[in-house]
């Protein structure tokens, strides 16, 4: 059973995603947290990181939007069905989430290179801060990696997910920025779908979107898919409606 350790509500602060606007989040640092009990916050907006859990609460932005997509009615588009199919000569490995120097360079040239492109504040992660974030241990956290094998069995992007019993929860995905016209994001969301039919899962979590945002509104391409209505409280059930795709 999920045991809550701290709460931290942020003072109002300028918005990462949107800088014309003021965010603060609602961080819980938790052990413990089950599967099910992980399932039941992302289905009312709720997001983790290694033992961080966290969900905005700005107002009256409400910019940040949850997303899902229901497996069962997924339809890929052209582009997506390209990026899945260019991903295909790729090895997928899925495993329990782990950390090497492969992975922190991996991460390295990949975040540098947003920095640049997107104008993001640096990020350096040693072993430890990527152990937490992205290996701390947790029932529901997997890795999924993909290797070139025609250059050498090199680890070309790789994905953080949390597996919940009906769900999969998209929480990070980094890549090799040789390969940004290869689409691998995009391709691991479509894979993402078609391992969780596989599997009889009902909903990929795809995080928050975030219109004007280019690094979140991506997200509203994959569909159908459904947004959360709001904030419910742990004792509400949350209502998700049909998004609309731009």
């Amino acid at each position: 059973m999920a045991r809550l350790l701290q709460r931290v509500v942020d003072p109002p602060h300028a918005c990462t995603y949107l800088p014309d606007q003021v965010a603060s989040l609602d961080t819980r640092l938790m052990v413990d947290v089950e599967p099910d009990e992980l399932e039941a916050m992302l289905s009312r907006g709720w997001r983790r990181f290694g033992p961080v859990y966290f969900r905005p609460l700005c107002s009256p932005c409400m910019g940040c939007v949850t997303l899902r997509v229901p497996v069962a009615t997924f339809v890929p588009s052209s582009s997506q069905k390209r990026a899945a199919k260019k991903a295909a000569s790729l090895r997928r490995e899925w495993s329990a989430p782990r950390v090497d120097s492969e992975r922190l360079r991996l991460y390295g040239a990949w975040h540098a290179q947003r920095e640049i492109a997107r104008g993001w504040d640096p990020s350096v992660l040693d072993r430890q801060r990527y152990a937490q974030d992205f290996a701390f241990p947790h029932p529901s956290a997997r890795e999924v990696a993909f290797y070139d094998d025609a250059d050498g069995g090199r680890l070309v992007a790789l994905g953080i997910v949390d597996r919940t019993p009906n769900a999969f929860s998209a929480v990070y995905f980094f890549y090799d920025p040789a390969r940004a016209r290869d689409s691998l994001g995009v391709a691991n969301v479509v894979l993402l779908l078609d391992d969780a039919r596989r599997l009889g899962l009902a909903h990929v979590y795809l995080g928050y979107r975030v219109k004007g945002c280019a690094s979140l509104e991506y997200k509203e391409r994959f569909g159908p898919h459904e947004v959360l209505v709001g904030r419910p409280a742990p004792n509400v059930e949350p209502e998700w409606v049909p998004g609309s795709s731009s």
